[in-house]
């Protein structure tokens, strides 16, 4: 984001930071761009350079004047949560979670992909998207169904 706020001259990257929850998984990220000017071109033009870099959408540009706020944001959300408890121990050492991402990615044919994961006490969160969350899911179902170490695990929309 900052090489391309750089190239089009409208402003900089000046900090940002990550909400948790309880548990330690992530709730929601923030990035501070300090523009050049307030005009409304250049707030239509940031917007225009961010959607391409792939925000998932619901995201919010918010100004420092109360009332300013613009929803940006063209990916779906997929939220993948392998359960790290309930299986047998046999399934834990014998299955990969490499291979998990690996066959989803593969399975989801570019419409999709892994941005970030989470790994808690209880589960490990892969963070996918895309183009569609529906398809996405769609997609990896039969892998998952068949894969020991997909079981009981949970899939939500998260974007």
């Amino acid at each position: 984001i900052q090489n391309l706020l750089e190239k089009e001259k409208i402003g900089t990257v000046t900090g940002g930071g990550t909400l948790l929850n309880t548990d330690g998984e992530f709730s929601c990220c923030n990035i501070d761009i300090h523009l050049n000017d307030n005009n409304p071109n250049t707030i239509k033009r940031l917007v225009e350079i961010l959607n391409p870099v792939g925000i998932p959408k619901g995201s919010i540009l918010q100004g420092t004047e109360p009332d300013f706020k613009t929803e940006l944001g063209t990916l779906e959300g997929l939220g993948y949560y392998s359960n790290g408890t309930d299986l047998p121990d046999e399934v834990y050492k014998s299955y990969d979670i490499n291979y998990v991402i690996e066959q989803m990615e593969k399975a989801m044919e570019g419409i999709g992909c892994l941005y970030s994961f989470w790994e808690g006490k209880a589960y490990t969160a892969l963070y996918f998207y895309g183009t569609s969350y529906e398809e996405m899911k769609r997609k990896i179902e039969p892998f998952v169904a068949s894969y020991p170490l997909c079981q009981k695990s949970r899939i939500e929309r998260i974007a």
